[in-house]
């Protein structure tokens, strides 16, 4: 079995995250790296276990995308004086490790490129006024892409990250169905 082939299963089994771990050794550090934070209640490799089984998409782009998205939490954390534990740039850092390991399993630049701008992005709020009408496609990848990571939260904040989502959703649909000129923006 094959990285591909574990990319369209609908969730990651042990078989899979033996393989998943042999050809990404980097994702191993997130098993067992707990988040102590309170939107978190899975410790970083079982909330990416939830996402990745979220998303049922057979979008490849968007399933590696989500496979790395937090793979660099391990090395970007911070402990309050509380015991919580924040992530700042932890999207970024996922993104600089995750070009690399695409680069070396043999994606190449464009997708490179598309995969890092959702990872560096997933936890960023769109900005629908924003997107370019050439953007669009991707954009709806990343508003995908943050469900899925939002299934993966806190059941306690799920709806109301959702409900954000929504109404971003629906601006993007407003914005798409608009005579206004993206290129302009």
């Amino acid at each position: 079995m094959k990285l591909n082939e574990v990319l369209k299963s609908e969730s990651i089994s042990e078989i899979e995250e033996k393989i998943i771990f042999e050809i990404i050794p980097e994702l191993e550090s997130e098993k067992g790296f707990l988040q102590n934070n309170p939107w978190h209640i899975y410790d970083v490799w079982d909330h990416t276990r939830k996402v990745f089984q979220s998303s049922k998409s057979g979008d490849e782009e968007i399933r590696l995308a989500i496979l790395l998205h937090d793979v660099g939490k391990p090395y970007s954390y911070q402990d309050d004086e509380n015991g919580v534990r924040h992530f700042r740039g932890h999207a970024q850092k996922s993104a600089e490790m995750s070009r690399g390991i695409l680069q070396r399993l043999g994606y190449d630049d464009e997708k490179v490129d598309r995969i890092c701008f959702l990872i560096s992005n997933h936890d960023k709020t769109i900005q629908p006024s924003k997107v370019k009408k050439s953007e669009l496609p991707l954009f709806r990848k990343l508003l995908f892409m943050q469900y899925c990571d939002a299934s993966g939260y806190n059941p306690e904040y799920i709806n109301g990250v959702f409900e954000r989502l929504d109404a971003i959703s629906s601006k993007l649909i407003e914005r798409e169905k608009s005579n206004d000129d993206f290129e302009e923006i």
